[in-house]
Formats: C-alpha cells, sequence, structure tokens
C-alpha cells in the first residue's frame, strides 16, 4: 500500500523568512547538509513543501509524531532530490520506501511525496 503527498509554497514566503531570520530561520526546518545543498529560494522552499508533503502522505502534519528534523533531503549523483526519515520514524510509520518529486516556476515550490508501506 502507499499514500501521496503534495504541497506547494510561494518562494517568496521562504524569502521573507531567510529576510526577516536569517540562518536561525533556515535552522528551523533545515539540517547543515541541507542547506549547503539548497542554495537558493527555489531549492529552499522545495525543500519545505517536501517535508510539508511527506507529513500529508503519513497523515500526521508536522508536529509531535513527526518534526522538520525526523525528514531531510539529500541529492543522488544526478543531483535528484532524495528524501529520508531517521530509522526510528521509518519504523513508527511502518514505511518500507519515500520517494520525492520537485518543481518550480512562476513564484511557487511544490513537492509531491510517494510513501510505501511494509506489508503488515
Amino acid at each position: 500500500m502507499f499514500d501521496v503527498g503534495v504541497d506547494i509554497v510561494k518562494i517568496q514566503r521562504i524569502e521573507s523568512l531567510v529576510a526577516k531570520f536569517g540562518e536561525k530561520g533556515l535552522q528551523r526546518f533545515l539540517n547543515h547538509s541541507e542547506m549547503q545543498i539548497a542554495k537558493n529560494p527555489q531549492s529552499l522552499a522545495g525543500f519545505w513543501a517536501a517535508k510539508e508533503a511527506c507529513a500529508k502522505a503519513l497523515k500526521c502534519g508536522i508536529g509531535k509524531e513527526l518534526g522538520f528534523h525526523d525528514i531531510w533531503i539529500s541529492k543522488n549523483q544526478k543531483g535528484a532530490p532524495l528524501l529520508h526519515l531517521s530509522n526510528e520514524k521509518m519504523e513508527y510509520f511502518n514505511l518500507h520506501s519515500l520517494s520525492l518529486s520537485l518543481s518550480h516556476d512562476g513564484g511557487f515550490a511544490i513537492a509531491v511525496v510517494a510513501v510505501s508501506f511494509k506489508n503488515q
């Protein structure tokens, strides 16, 4: 079985967050390695959307069960985004795998996350 989550973010919203809070604002939702690979507002907004889409796919939202720092994004050798959860959260949600697609255009970033669950 699998579920899908989608989120869209106005890039200006993330630009405003950075303008107001700087690196401390980014640290609220990104770890150090993510800050190294998200080099522009479009990427930052995409990472925010990815984490929100992941929480939606898991039907829990960002909060007590799943925080921004339980989810992280890396890139493969070709530059495609990869989505990760801590081993603890993979077990908690009974997950087999995660898949992420990101895009941005027209002042918006969008993310789609598919989660595949282990057979029960």
